[in-house]
């Protein structure tokens, strides 16, 4: 079983990819030694109101990233392979899985570019936003590094955005068992998400 610390899997854009191998017991994704808690904070949706991502996605299975929509590569990767996955679940299974995009360069990424963006990649994406010291502590809090741009960067300009590479998945008991990588392909996808739904979701519904 790979294992990592919360989270000692520090992935910056463009930097490392998952090597797609499965675990012994069968996950695709990289399991946590510590399970990280659903956080609790509050930022702007893509109509303007306020987000409360613990209360809001609370006993769903939860897709977490923080990336930019003028990514080139490691962004609409994730995000259209979970699109194109979720579109071939039922929608009973479907409808209890929440993708939450959190952008790491909001003087750029209005809401209307991180809505439009989100949906060339599939249906119902969360798209979140606020400022960048608010969005980096979250990051830190979750054991993620914060975003960081080149010296001198300006709104208005082309420029790269450094961030975390992975796809934090908090399941229906709240927390996040395990992590996905750059390069989780979508049969891995495929496998996974319905373990989780399957696997966490009864320990969920155990404690109610």
């Amino acid at each position: 079983m790979r294992a990592i610390g919360a989270i000692g899997l520090v992935v910056m854009m463009g930097c490392a990819a998952s090597d797609n191998a499965p675990s012994p017991d069968g996950w695709r994704g990289v399991r946590l030694e510590t399970s990280l808690a659903r956080p609790d904070f509050t930022l702007a949706d893509t109509n303007g109101d306020s987000f409360s991502f613990r209360e809001r996605t609370h006993g769903t299975l939860t897709l977490l990233f923080f990336g930019y929509t003028n990514c080139p590569d490691i962004c609409p990767i994730h995000m259209s392979s979970l699109g194109r996955v979720l579109e071939q679940f039922p929608y009973a299974l479907r409808s209890r899985v929440r993708v939450v995009f959190v952008t790491t360069d909001p003087d750029r990424d209005t809401a209307e570019r991180i809505r439009e963006w989100l949906d060339s990649m599939g249906r119902g994406f969360v798209g979140l936003s606020g400022p960048i010291d608010e969005v980096n502590r979250i990051q830190t809090d979750l054991g993620l590094p914060p975003a960081t741009t080149a010296p001198g960067s300006r709104p208005g300009v082309d420029y790269p955005v450094g961030h975390a590479a992975q796809v934090l998945a908090f399941t229906p008991d709240d927390s996040a068992h395990f992590v996905y990588p750059f390069g989780t392909r979508q049969e891995d996808w495929v496998r996974d998400l319905p373990r989780l739904l399957e696997e966490y979701g009864a320990a969920r519904d155990a404690n109610r």
